[in-house]
């Protein structure tokens, strides 16, 4: 009998993915045949988070020209949050994960995938009064995306303490420069609309700051529970 023949499609949906530990719906939120898709096509799912991450740093060039280049490593949050994911998800494909790039991963993607939604819709108003719906929606869309590309990483990680005070350590630093104590001049964190530029400086009016950093330091803790709360879940099933 002639050997059936098999298709790139077929060969890369047939790719072998970790298996699936029994950990609870809220740490492992995402259906596990919506996971196994994911991390077959996982060198697209790469592909597609730098083309986001190039989008991202090309969509802050006008904020980087406002940031002294002190501060330049502390303002495009999202696109390093897509380049965490990306060299997260490439180095499980290559056999080289690192668990504290895969901590920074779940962080970023978590963080900013839900506090830019939030930033949108508290905000609503001023952002559609001066983007083009397309982009609003896509912006909307796209981070939850990421929040959910999140959630595919327990399958491959373990996020043992000390990746998770890493991660901690990184986007409490964020939160720091971003809403209470900047590197130079004013606060670091993405622009609003509603937030007017004065000779180059942009005001960080109240209680605007207040809501978008109230939010962000909430997914920092959130982010931080889930992790650990993930570790230990892994513990559990495999004692």
């Amino acid at each position: 009998m002639a050997e059936r023949r098999v298709g790139p499609l077929r060969r890369l949906l047939d790719g072998a993915v970790p298996d699936r530990e029994a950990l609870p719906r809220y740490i492992a939120p995402v259906p596990k045949a919506i996971e196994d898709l994911g991390l077959r096509l996982g060198w697209l799912v790469v592909a597609i988070n730098l083309a986001g991450t190039a989008f991202g740093f090309w969509y802050y060039r006008f904020q980087f020209g406002l940031e002294p280049a002190l501060a330049w490593p502390f303002v495009p949050d999202s696109p390093v949050a897509t380049l965490f994911i990306a060299l997260s998800i490439a180095g499980w494909k290559l056999g080289h994960s690192r668990e504290w790039l895969d901590a920074l991963a779940f962080f970023g993607c978590l963080k900013l995938g839900l506090w830019t939604p939030y930033t949108l819709l508290a905000f609503q108003d001023s952002f559609l009064a001066s983007t083009p719906l397309w982009l609003y929606l896509f912006l909307f869309f796209s981070h939850l995306a990421m929040a959910l590309e999140g959630f595919v990483i327990h399958r491959y990680s373990d996020f043992p303490v000390w990746a998770v005070a890493i991660a901690l350590a990184w986007y409490g630093l964020n939160d720091l420069v971003d809403y209470f104590v900047p590197v130079v001049g004013t606060y670091h964190h993405t622009t609003l609309p509603i937030q007017p530029i004065v000779d180059g400086v942009i005001e960080h009016v109240v209680p605007a700051h207040q809501y978008v950093a109230a939010g962000a330091l909430a997914l920092t803790l959130l982010a931080t529970f889930l992790a650990l709360a993930t570790r230990v879940k892994k513990l559990e099933v495999r004692a």
